[in-house]
């Protein structure tokens, strides 16, 4: 009975449906038309309905409904009012129509609700696309509407394909051969102005190692470069330059500079990441290895979704303030410097576009919304600053795991050869500490703590492994107890003992002041080898470290055997030595075979090391991406509508959508940038790579392409360029190609009256512009010609500083210089807002923002720290005993001398000084002396010196500059 009334009352409801006038359709049909027409059916609801609480002036709810713009954006529920095409979806249809239960509008107390003729009136509206004639009925307010000249722009119009100019009439044969070389003679001849003559052989040649090296040539290869009178003499040289590896350790320092890369956190308490350094390497192996730039590109934004994940350290390489604070305001506000900074640091290292100046409204000068800035921030909102693990391959795993048996077998050979007093292990670290042991069968392993530095012990990670198995992980089935926990905190519970996750918001606290214990048990026994563990791995936080402790193993409940303890470790604060052996006591058979143990254990540390050193890396981590939001003026407490993910629209569309995964994005994000048809990726980076090599930009404003920025001086030869680089597999090297062997390049650099008076800016290129070295070409040449450069190559970087680890770090520059600091300074551990004692005042950037050129100041300290510290006086006296040890070495000093004739013996003490100044004179400027320098440089020596000597040659403008 009750399923027949249901039917007989549906019934009902349809047939008052079919025989009830449609009040939509009369109303139309009385005023004459077919459609809805807004000024005549809709505004007049609006006005009478709605503007009194939501227009211009109020806003209930944030929401305004007198304009199109605004009711597509919605109010503080989130939704857009309309949603065109859509009328029972729109949520002002479902607010006059009392759908939701307690919401309808206009409320009872302030005025009639609307009709059922009225609703339908808007339902008919919004389902013919909520058609809104005039400027109210725009899509997007005034100030975020693109004006036609904002899209003409010249960086926004497609690369083109320009033809290339006619080089002028008897002008010199090699400006005939490089399409460059056409374009620059174009706008030479316009401006009346000729090319300078092609500088000597070794000019060039020091020109060129100096510009894709940093480092100056030798004397023998200059002279056989000189004596070289083949016709492709300099292509070969060109080819042996981009051929060798010192070219991508003088490159990446560029990209570094540009990217913001430094191996500290910044803000005050400035903490070391001691894992960053792998992505330094990533972009010198990059370059040597000449990688496709849009590779390059698409590498370093979701590179873990292309087997490269140490490139995403790109995008958490800026400063990061790792002290919260209780304000949530100010914490929002951290977390939206964060995203900004890989927001900023992308569009205008990538694109040349200041997309960050949309953070609080639309862009002043370009077709750049707010809207646009949050579409970014929602591609980017799922990365977090942090050490993520690499994976090892399955050869490297093997590998580890044999070395670590060795390496405990060998520790434990060795122990009665320990001098007495002598620890063989280092004292512990909060960042990272681990134990080495006999192969031993365990299902329960121990970690009791008896001392810490301060408070209660905290265990971010405990690994336990079996061969490369991590057994102690939850997901593998182990099981974590403890004597006590911390309470009160989330971050701080016994589940992150093991849950395979690091840093001080996964860890462990007892609740014993120095003391505690936590133990695993495993779903089976195992036979373990290793354990490792940590205070906190992100190496923010050294408090609450165990520097007391014992690990012991058990196959029944409480049958503990102890494999590991803090016995055998230095005493905690002292500054780590390696172990000392004493092998008199014994036998020479048992000594022999001490050292020969000794040898295995430091190869095989070193294996392991250089194993190691890249399974954790600086590199940011991952999570499923939050809701976006457009901030009202960017702050973060005033939300308004959700963005969904995109790039800069103008420009083009992302196929993603809220719904897509996080990774997902940053792959769309990186396909859309790297797109031959998206018109700046390749052009910004021609005109970056001519501005490293010429001091200047073909636009001078290398990282603002936009309305803002400096149109470029020869606009069709950077589009040529940019073509050039799309069609030859984006290759850098075909580009430095291009340049290096066009004629604008071997210009000299000597100036010319004509030239000084129309473009004394070089901004047409009629010489090559001389320009001073940056700091660290200027470092690395001076410990080449003085003999003491260490061209190793990648792996941690060496600190020009001592440490005072505090919770705040302290960086005291040295003062004293040995071993590793001699290693080239792009190896040169990079610490935000400080300076080495030397050479960071020569316009090094802080890494505090993305650096596009570098400065060139001038300063009386920059002269004081060449002249007299401590570093320049150490290696005068290296290069003075340099001098003396390559003179002795040639019988006839012909070979060390230069331009001596090889019939020139000398056996006086002036005859030394000469071989020791043309020596000086090859190494630093590659050529030979003048007769009047060589007489001014003997005195000079008589008098001070030749350690003197040799300080003053260091200083010299001809060594510091490139020309």
């Amino acid at each position: 009975m009750n399923d027949l009334r249901r039917l007989m009352l549906i019934a009902a409801v349809c047939l008052i449906d079919i025989s009830a006038p449609d009040c939509n359709s009369q109303t139309l049909a009385q005023s004459g038309t077919e459609t809805v027409n807004f000024q005549q059916h809709i505004q007049p609801i609006l006005q009478s309905h709605c503007f009194d609480c939501h227009s211009q002036d109020t806003q209930e709810s944030e929401l305004r409904l007198d304009r199109k713009w605004a009711m597509l954006q919605g109010g503080n529920s989130g939704e857009p009012a309309i949603q065109p095409g859509n009328a029972e979806g729109s949520y002002l249809i479902q607010l006059v129509s009392g759908i939701h239960a307690g919401k309808l509008m206009p409320p009872k107390d302030s005025g009639d609700p609307l009709s059922a003729e009225q609703i339908s009136l808007l339902k008919a509206w919004i389902n013919e696309g909520a058609v809104w004639p005039g400027s109210d009925g725009a899509d997007i307010p005034p100030e975020q509407q693109l004006s036609s000249e904002q899209r003409k722009h010249w960086a926004f119009q497609q690369i083109g394909k320009p033809d290339v100019p006619t080089v002028p009439e008897g002008w010199p044969a090699d400006w005939h051969r490089n399409p460059i070389d056409a374009f620059i003679a174009s706008r030479l001849s316009n401006q009346n102005l000729i090319p300078s003559h092609r500088a000597s052989p070794a000019v060039l040649m020091r020109r060129l190692w100096l510009d894709m090296l940093g480092l100056p040539p030798s004397p023998d290869a200059v002279k056989a470069f000189s004596a070289n009178t083949s016709t492709d003499a300099w292509k070969q040289l060109v080819d042996q330059a981009l051929a060798s590896p010192h070219y991508g350790e003088r490159w990446a320092r560029y990209w570094l500079d540009l990217v913001r890369f430094a191996e500290t956190d910044g803000f005050e308490t400035n903490r070391e990441r001691p894992h960053a350094w792998p992505y330094r390497d990533y972009v010198i192996r990059s370059l040597n290895n000449d990688k496709p730039y849009d590779q390059f590109l698409r590498e370093q934004l979701a590179g873990d979704t292309m087997g490269v994940p140490e490139a995403t350290a790109y995008l958490v390489a800026g400063p990061v303030d790792i002290v919260k604070s209780p304000d949530i305001a100010l914490t929002l506000m951290q977390r939206q410097n964060e995203l900004d900074d890989m927001i900023g640091t992308t569009s205008t290292a990538f694109l040349g576009l200041t997309v960050a100046c949309a953070r609080c409204h639309n862009h002043k000068f370009d077709p750049i919304r707010q809207t646009d800035y949050y579409g970014m921030q929602a591609i980017f909102t799922g990365i977090r600053h942090g050490n993520r693990t690499m994976p090892p391959t399955p050869a490297r795993q093997q590998e580890l795991s044999q070395l670590d048996s060795e390496i405990a077998q060998l520790q434990n050979k060795l122990k009665p050869f320990l001098k007495q007093g002598s620890t063989l292990r280092p004292a512990v670290t909060s960042a990272f500490n681990e134990e080495l042991f006999e192969p031993v069968e365990a299902q329960q392993i121990r970690f009791t703590i008896t001392a810490t530095n301060s408070s209660q012990p905290c265990i971010d990670e405990l690994e336990i492994f079996s061969g490369t198995k991590n057994v102690a992980l939850a997901s593998n089935g182990a099981t974590a107890t403890c004597s006590s926990s911390l309470p009160g905190y989330d971050i701080h519970q016994l589940e992150h003992i093991n849950d395979g996750k690091f840093g001080n918001t996964h860890s462990w606290i007892s609740n014993e002041n120095g003391a505690g214990w936590a133990q695993i048990e495993l779903p089976q026994p195992a036979t373990i080898q290793r354990i490792t563990w940590a205070r906190d791995r992100e190496n923010r936080f050294s408090d609450r470290l165990a520097t007391g402790y014992h690990i012991e193993v058990a196959m029944q409940p409480g049958q503990w055997k102890t494999i590991a303890s803090s016995e055998d470790r230095q005493p905690f604060g002292t500054k780590n030595h390696p172990p000392e052996y004493d092998f008199t006591r014994f036998t020479s058979d048992q000594a022999a075979d001490g050292q020969s143990l000794l040898a295995q254990l430091q190869t095989a540390e070193a294996r392991r090391q250089q194993l190691q050193a890249t399974s954790i890396v600086y590199a940011g981590n991952f999570e499923a991406a939050q809701p976006t939001y457009r901030l009202f003026r960017g702050e973060p407490m005033a939300k308004r509508e959700q963005v969904a993910p995109s790039a800069v629209s103008f420009l083009g569309k992302l196929p993603v959508s809220d719904q897509t995964p996080e990774q997902q994005r940053r792959a769309a994000l990186a396909d859309w940038i790297t797109s031959p048809d998206n018109p700046l990726t390749a052009r910004v980076i021609v005109n970056r790579v001519w501005q490293w090599h010429f001091g200047t930009g073909l636009v001078s404003t290398p990282s603002d392409f936009g309305k803002g920025g400096v149109s470029p001086t020869h606009p069709e030869l950077l589009d040529w360029m940019a073509r050039q680089l799309i069609d030859h597999n984006w290759s850098i090297k075909h580009i430095h190609r291009l340049i290096l062997t066009s004629a604008t390049y071997q210009q000299s650099s000597q100036p010319n009256q004509a030239g000084l008076r129309l473009d004394a800016g070089c901004r047409l290129w009629w010489r090559f512009p001389p320009r001073r070295l940056e700091a660290e070409p200027i470092r690395d040449s001076i410990l080449s010609v003085t003999g003491l450069l260490d061209k190793r190559m990648y792996g941690p970087g060496f600190s020009a500083f001592e440490v005072e680890l505090e919770n705040v770090r302290h960086y005291f520059p040295k003062s004293t210089y040995s071993g590793d600091d001699f290693r080239r300074m792009i190896y040169q551990t990079k610490v935000r807002q400080e300076q080495d004692s030397v050479f960071g005042i020569f316009d090094c950037p802080d890494a505090a923002s993305p650096v596009p050129s570098r400065s060139r100041s001038t300063t009386p300290l920059q002269a004081l720290n060449l002249l007299n510290s401590p570093f320049i006086l150490q290696q005068a006296e290296a290069f003075a005993t340099q001098l003396t040890t390559d003179t002795k070495s040639s019988s006839t000093g012909s070979l060390a001398a230069g331009a001596l004739r090889p019939d020139e013996v000398h056996t006086s003490h002036e005859d030394t000084f000469v071989e020791h100044i043309n020596h000086a004179f090859w190494l630093c400027f590659s050529r030979s002396p003048t007769t009047e320098e060589l007489t001014d440089s003997q005195q000079f020596i008589q008098q001070h010196g030749l350690t003197a000597f040799c300080r003053a040659i260091l200083n010299s403008n001809e060594f510091l500059f490139i020309q």
